[in-house]
């Protein structure tokens, strides 16, 4: 199996030297840019599996650099390297595409941790279509798993890795109302905090895309202090 990559961005050389040999030490290809402009010029040759992403840069706002990243190529993942205490930036990052945070300061163990999952649901997701229907329809709404496309009359609606295993998760399930645990444990993603609304945020992503009106949806409901409910019938 080749070996992944990743690209730090990240300004604090100190922390980049030692997250890379710490990274290197378990399995991946590692390479450091020190601000948002050589991070952004790496990714024009061949594109890494994971950017882990610091969103305090010199030259760049880091959501400005999500944004980029996500806008030249969806599949790379990005984790962001957020403020402690500053749930804004975690929510706006994950609202504009990013796959995972972490607060600094952290341990090493964990930002291994969290690189595996983000690495693992688009493994597992790729990996587990074999004996499932290729494209699933509602209405309108077509999922294609193969492709890992979502589409609305034919147009691809742009969603991040992890928000397209959540649509699937509640449309394997339409019909049935869903906690936030059981979404969660359906991904088979990352433990989130008691009380992180970061389920919510994608939530609000997913039905910004394939909604018409994502104030009044019609194919993602909320049952008020159970979770969601995926609609069976859709125009």
């Amino acid at each position: 199996m080749p070996q992944q990559q990743l690209l730090m961005i990240e300004d604090d050389t100190r922390l980049a030297t030692m997250v890379g040999e710490y990274l290197r030490q378990s399995g991946y290809g590692f390479t450091h840019a020190a601000d948002a402009s050589s991070g952004l010029a790496a990714l024009q040759g061949s594109p890494p599996d994971l950017v882990i992403l610091d969103l305090m840069l010199p030259d760049m706002d880091g959501l400005d650099v999500c944004r980029r990243i996500k806008a030249g190529n969806a599949a790379v993942a990005v984790l962001m390297l957020t403020a402690k205490g500053d749930p804004m930036d975690r929510i706006v990052g994950l609202e504009i595409g990013a796959d995972d945070y972490l607060p600094k300061p952290f341990e090493p163990r964990e930002l291994l941790a969290r690189i595996r999952a983000v690495l693992r649901r688009g493994a597992e997701a790729a990996g587990s279509n074999g004996s499932a229907q290729k494209t699933a329809r509602f209405g309108a709404l077509e999922i294609d798993r193969d492709a890992r496309i979502v589409s609305i009359s034919g147009k691809p609606c742009e969603l991040t890795s992890y928000q397209f295993d959540l649509l699937v998760a509640l449309s394997e399930r339409a019909g049935r109302v869903l906690s936030r645990d059981q979404i969660m444990e359906a991904v088979r993603g990352r433990e989130l905090e008691a009380f992180d609304r970061s389920i919510d945020v994608h939530m609000g992503r997913i039905r910004n895309a394939i909604e018409e009106d994502a104030k009044n949806p019609k194919r993602i409901l909320t049952v008020r202090g159970v979770g969601y409910v995926f609609a069976k019938q859709q125009d």
